[in-house]
């Protein structure tokens, strides 16, 4: 890849780590003084937080509408879903023996005003609040976010049920998701200024230490992703093929792996994807299926990137592990990594669903949108290889142990 692709494909990233570096010079110069660079980025949180709930309908409601109801596919669909939950649960189990062993957060510490209480109800209390509401206004607010996604999935499947007579409907909730990712682009246009202005303000009131904290995290992200990756995915390969397909693995796997890295998309890195996984054997309709989908709403990377957010804002406000919170931990970072990987601005929609969910301030979200810009290559690497290794395995499920010697384009 030249350094003109690589600079092209990671334009924004380096643009918005530049912005929140100059931001961050900006509050070491004026200390104090820099809370008055936090206005700007309260407006770049206020344009998000207003936008997320129709993006959120919109995108997730449109996607299950138009699924086709096709038999094997509908087979197909199910098999991945669960490999895709199965293989993002084992994905979070890794990471967080990990922030358990290396604390991302380790001696830093943020005072601010609203405190943090995620613990302050009852397992059964916080389910029910976690995907229910008492009354339809309660689903426009951001707070109430996993409520939203279960009634758009609701809303979505049952537009696909009726048919011909919610066509119209269908396409309004299509047109709607056109009209909402265009406001999320323009939004994110306005992200270098708030995050820049909002990184003034944290390290001119909470120091610079803030910025030391990051080395830690890629000093256990980086490892921790490369390591899953190679054991991780060897296991899923064999499982699907047995020594063949550990062998077809990794054969065909590296230049897959570099266009991600390299690329740092997994939209443009799915059609080499595609091939990757026809020369290893796989359907046609299965990979085309679960590749696809797999693109936008299988993220083992997001995965292990969402646990290591939580465990820097766990270790930043001092809130202690518990078996709940562990497994409440595993639950949103699995959201992170599936349903709302597929949402435009996924990555921030993630953190706004972590800060909502234990409670954290606002003003918490501008600390770990940093975490997802550094570690984007590696995650994105794992993602796409995530998709590759899952439709091998719904291969192997669907055709038998055999499917590695059939007729590639027939099953």
């Amino acid at each position: 890849m030249s350094h003109f692709g690589f600079l092209k494909n990671y334009a924004f990233s380096i643009f918005l780590v530049l912005a929140i570096l100059a931001g961050s010079v900006l509050g070491f110069i004026f200390k104090q003084d820099a809370v008055m660079f936090k206005p700007f980025g309260d407006i770049f949180l206020n344009l998000l937080f207003t936008v997320v709930v129709p993006l959120v309908f919109f995108s997730i409601s449109s996607a299950v509408a138009g699924m086709s109801d096709l038999r094997r596919l509908g087979k197909i669909m199910g098999v991945m879903a669960v490999i895709f939950i199965v293989t993002g649960v084992m994905a979070c189990v890794v990471m967080l023996i990990g922030v358990v062993i290396y604390p991302p957060a380790q001696g830093i510490t943020i005072a601010f005003d609203q405190p943090v209480h995620p613990e302050s109800i009852n397992i059964g209390q916080q389910l029910v609040k976690t995907f229910t509401v008492g009354d339809f206004g309660e689903l426009l607010s951001k707070k109430n976010m996993l409520a939203l996604i279960l009634f758009s999935l609701l809303v979505g499947l049952s537009t696909s049920a009726v048919g011909q007579k919610g066509r119209a409907f269908a396409q309004f909730l299509t047109a709607g998701n056109e009209v909402m990712t265009k406001a999320i682009g323009y939004v994110m246009l306005y992200a270098p200024i708030g995050l820049g202005a909002y990184f003034a303000y944290l390290i001119g009131t909470f120091g610079i230490e803030l910025l030391g904290s990051y080395v830690r995290v890629m000093a256990l992200y980086y490892p921790v992703a490369l390591g899953y990756f190679a054991v991780f995915f060897s296991l899923y390969a064999w499982l699907a093929g047995g020594h063949k397909g550990l062998k077809v693995f990794w054969s065909n796997i590296i230049p897959v792996s570099l266009t991600a890295w390299g690329t740092g998309s997994g939209l443009a890195t799915l059609p080499v994807n595609l091939e990757t996984a026809k020369k290893m054997g796989v359907p046609e309709d299965v990979r085309d299926v679960v590749i696809s989908v797999g693109a936008s709403m299988h993220s083992d990377g997001s995965c292990l990137a969402a646990v290591v957010k939580m465990a820097f804002l766990f270790g930043i406000f001092h809130v202690p592990w518990t078996g709940a919170t562990m497994l409440a931990v595993i639950g949103v970072a699995l959201l992170c990594g599936t349903v709302i990987s597929g949402i435009p601005s996924g990555g921030m929609l993630g953190e706004l669903l972590i800060i909502s969910m234990f409670g954290f301030p606002i003003e918490a979200m501008p600390i770990i949108t940093m975490i997802g810009t550094i570690v984007d290559p590696p995650a994105t690497m794992v993602n796409v290889v995530g998709d590759n290794t899952s439709s091998m395995m719904v291969a192997r499920i669907m055709n038998g142990p055999n499917w590695m010697v059939q007729p590639k384009e027939s099953l």
